[in-house]
Order: C-alpha cells, then sequence, then structure tokens
C-alpha cells in the first residue's frame, strides 16, 4: 500500500474505505469531545452505589468487644510550619472516634494508607483491620469515607451526524459513584466525620 498523499499516515484506499475510515475517524472525535466535557461536578450527580454494610454486629456484641485503639505504623516529619488559624479544625479532627471500616474491593483485607490533613503534621502511615470495632482519628475515618471512584459506561445515544444522513452513536457517560473504603459509626448516635454530613 502506498501513502495518501492529501493525508500523511493515510494509506491509499478506494473511495468506500476512505468513507468508512472517515466516518470512523468522526465517531472517535464524537467520543474524544464528550469525555472532554465530564468535569468532577458532572460525575458527581450520578448516584451512589448502594450495597449492605459486610458488618453485621448486634449491639450486645459491639458492648462486648474490647476496645482496640489504632496508632499509625510509622511517621515522617514535616518541615513545614503549622498554621494557628486552623487549630480549632485540627483538634476536632484528631479525636478519637470509634467506627467499623470495611474494604468493598478486597473483602476482608487491611487497609494500608498514608494521611497528612494539615500542613505542619507528620505524613503518617496507617494500617486498619476491618470489620471490627475500633478508635481511630477522625481524620483516618474521613480518608477512609473519600475512597470512591466513579464508574464509566458507554450508552447507545445518539451523538450527532452528518451531512450525508449518517448517525453516529455512542457516548460516555457516568453510571454510579462506588464506594471502595467505608467507614461506619458502631454507636447509635449521630457522629459527624465529614463536616455536616451525617456519617
Amino acid at each position: 500500500m502506498t501513502e495518501d498523499k492529501r493525508s500523511p499516515g493515510r494509506p491509499k484506499m478506494n473511495s468506500a474505505s476512505e468513507r468508512e475510515l472517515d466516518k470512523v475517524e468522526k465517531q472517535f472525535e464524537a467520543f474524544d469531545e464528550n469525555v472532554k466535557t465530564l468535569t468532577l461536578d458532572r460525575m458527581n450527580t450520578a448516584p451512589k452505589e448502594e450495597v449492605e454494610p459486610q458488618t453485621k454486629l448486634a449491639s450486645s456484641e459491639i458492648a462486648k468487644s474490647k476496645d482496640i485503639y489504632v496508632k499509625p505504623k510509622r511517621s515522617i516529619a514535616s518541615r513545614e510550619k503549622f498554621n494557628e488559624d486552623y487549630r480549632k479544625d485540627y483538634n476536632f479532627s484528631k479525636e478519637y472516634v470509634n467506627f467499623i471500616a470495611e474494604n468493598k474491593e478486597i473483602i476482608g483485607e487491611t487497609m494500608e494508607f498514608w494521611t497528612k490533613p494539615f500542613a505542619g503534621m507528620p505524613a503518617e502511615e496507617w494500617n486498619i483491620p476491618v470489620n471490627k470495632p475500633i478508635w481511630a482519628p477522625r481524620y483516618v475515618a474521613e480518608r477512609i469515607k473519600g475512597c470512591k471512584h466513579h464508574r464509566l459506561v458507554m450508552r447507545d445515544a445518539p451523538t450527532g451526524g452528518d451531512h450525508q444522513g449518517n448517525q453516529y452513536y455512542g457516548s460516555m457517560a457516568v453510571d454510579t459513584v462506588v464506594q471502595r473504603l467505608d467507614a461506619y459509626p458502631v454507636s447509635s448516635r449521630k457522629s459527624i466525620f465529614m463536616g455536616n454530613e451525617a456519617f
């Protein structure tokens, strides 16, 4: 095959093949344009996937369970200076709260992650046991609660057409928001981990 002089990189073809290639190229451009319009605001309007909690403990079992206080596995000091304007938020975030952590991706596996909620605080590595009541700082529960991703799907919806009457289909859409890791308060009282959102 020889290269087409009109569009470099494209092999020379008969007119039917060229029309087909043009059609595919337009579909790809429409798809690419649709992906570019996926903003975080648009993605966050997707419904959250509803799943049952893995851990079902009766209140009597919770009352009998021993208190497990989780501390960081290791810390790395920070050279930054702590901004005293955030002292009230820091004091609220470092309070220990009682919750049950669940790993929704790899059921039963211990969670491992780092936190550094405020400038001037050390970076901390955490190993959080799952499916049992534990005590850890509120910012750890917030970090766990923030672990989610968006599931994208292709929808067979018309994306446009051309002057020859051809119709193109296929668009990217956010199907659901999937919670990868989760944390549930142990007590029946309302507990607020995430600002004004009841947890």
